[in-house]
Order: C-alpha cells, then sequence, then structure tokens
C-alpha cells in the first residue's frame, strides 16, 4: 500500500509544531539571546528523536482539520514552557517591587528577554533565576515534560476545555503571589524603614531624612538582599519542583476526553 507526502509528513509535522510551542516559551530554549537558527535545529533534532518512537500514535489528519489541530499542538507546546517561565516572571516581579522601595526605580536597562525597560534588582533576579535553573537542570526536566506529552496523548486528541483554561489561569494567578514570597524579607525590612523614618521625621524635623532616607533604605535593602540570595536555591528547587508539577497537571487534564 503507497503512502501519500501528506500521510508521510503529517506525523513529523505534528511533533515538530507541539516542539516549536515550547522552544518559542520555554526559559532558556525560547530566550531572545538563542538565535532562531539555533532553535530550528533544536525542533529538528528533537523532533528526529522523538517521532520514531511515538510515531504508531500518530493518525491521519485531514485537510480539513489541520488548522484546529495545528493551533492545538501549539497551545501545548507553549503551555508546557509557560509552566516553568512563571517562575522568572515572579522573579522579575520581585526585581520591580524592590527596585522601587529601594531607590532604584529609575535606573532602568533594557531587558533582552522581554525588549522592555527594566530595573537593575529585577534584571539581577531573572540572571540569578536563570543560572538556578540550568543548575538544578530544570530543562532537562522541560524536554522529558514534552517527551512525556506523547505517551498522554497523541497529536490532535487533545482536550482544552475548561479544567485546562481555569488551571493555567490559576498558574498565572500565582505568579503575583509568588513574586511576593520572594521579596518578602527585603520589602519587610525596607517597610519597617520607612515607619522608622516616618516617626524620626515627625519627632525631628530637622533631620535631613530627605537625603539620609533613601540611602539607608538601598544600603539595608542591598544587604538583606546578600543575606537571602544564599537561601535562594532551595527556594527556587521548590519552586522549579511546583512548576513541573503543574506541568504534568496540565498534560493529564489536556489528556482527559
Amino acid at each position: 500500500m503507497e503512502l501519500s507526502l501528506a500521510e508521510l509528513m503529517t506525523g513529523p509535522l505534528l511533533v515538530g509544531i507541539r516542539i516549536s510551542g515550547l522552544m518559542l516559551f520555554a526559559p532558556f530554549f525560547g530566550h531572545s539571546a538563542v538565535p532562531a537558527r539555533i532553535k530550528a535545529i533544536l525542533v529538528l533534532l528533537i523532533t528526529a528523536v522523538l517521532y520514531p518512537a511515538y510515531s504508531a500514535k500518530i493518525g491521519i489528519v485531514t485537510l480539513a482539520q489541520w488548522p484546529g489541530v495545528v493551533a492545538k499542538e501549539m497551545v501545548v507546546g507553549v503551555a508546557i514552557g509557560v509552566a516553568t517561565n512563571f517562575i522568572f516572571e515572579a522573579a522579575q516581579t520581585a526585581g520591580q517591587i524592590l527596585g522601587v522601595q529601594m531607590g532604584y526605580s529609575l535606573v532602568n536597562i533594557l531587558d533582552p528577554q522581554t525588549q522592555v525597560d527594566t530595573t537593575v534588582v529585577a534584571a539581577f533576579h531573572q540572571i540569578v533565576a536563570l543560572l538556578l535553573f540550568l543548575g538544578l537542570d530544570v530543562h532537562h526536566s522541560i524536554l522529558r515534560g514534552i517527551a512525556q506529552s506523547f505517551e498522554y496523548f497523541s497529536p490532535g486528541n487533545i482536550n482544552l476545555g475548561q479544567a485546562f483554561t481555569s488551571q493555567l489561569l490559576y498558574g498565572v494567578a500565582g505568579v503575583l503571589m509568588t513574586g511576593l514570597q520572594i521579596a518578602a524579607p527585603v520589602l519587610a525590612a525596607t517597610l519597617v524603614t520607612d515607619v522608622v523614618l516616618g516617626f524620626l521625621g515627625k519627632a525631628s524635623p530637622q533631620m535631613p531624612l530627605m537625603l539620609l532616607g533613601p540611602a539607608l533604605k538601598s544600603m539595608m535593602g542591598m544587604a538583606l538582599m546578600a543575606t537571602a540570595i544564599r537561601y535562594w536555591p532551595e527556594l527556587f528547587e521548590r519552586y522549579f519542583g511546583e512548576s513541573i508539577g503543574f506541568m504534568e497537571r496540565l498534560l493529564h487534564l489536556a489528556a482527559q476526553p
């Protein structure tokens, strides 16, 4: 029995589309510093590895089904990448909050990931989070997750219903809470400093608190950040573990009939 070109290309293309969604939004892989040519090569290499293992699960997709199937495959790849990217967004949120509290809100640099101006504290948080991401081998877990997704459901047999959407929105809502947890030690100290400076200003109006306040908050914030960062490996290991569990829940929900 002869196979048409469309039947031969359906499987590799569907696998490649799901991986392409991952490469666009996953941490490290989707970074703008990684050239598009390298991303394309990675998509081809990963497709070449995964397709022989899961080709038996891929059926024939008709021309009328292609738009819907392609959209679903892209959403799955994006969801796997975004699930872990939430931690980076939380780290950046924490940096933005602390940048304002420590008096660095006017010192902005261009973030190469988002291509927008961001505070130096937020950029520092992003860099440290990326180093911990690589040091904890979370990128390997993401690659295993994209491979396991083909075991949960074959291309095209995906349920992107209300449960999947609600879980994804729940992850988005957790970004601010996680960011506040990361920033909590320095944020609490700077807020207490603001209260103390307020009382000193009332008790002694002649004190030059407008000059001393920003410098004091900056030095205290930097000192506490240097102390708190030693606990970041354990903290981010827990956060990244939760993000991998969140990714698996998304896959389970997408596999439900």
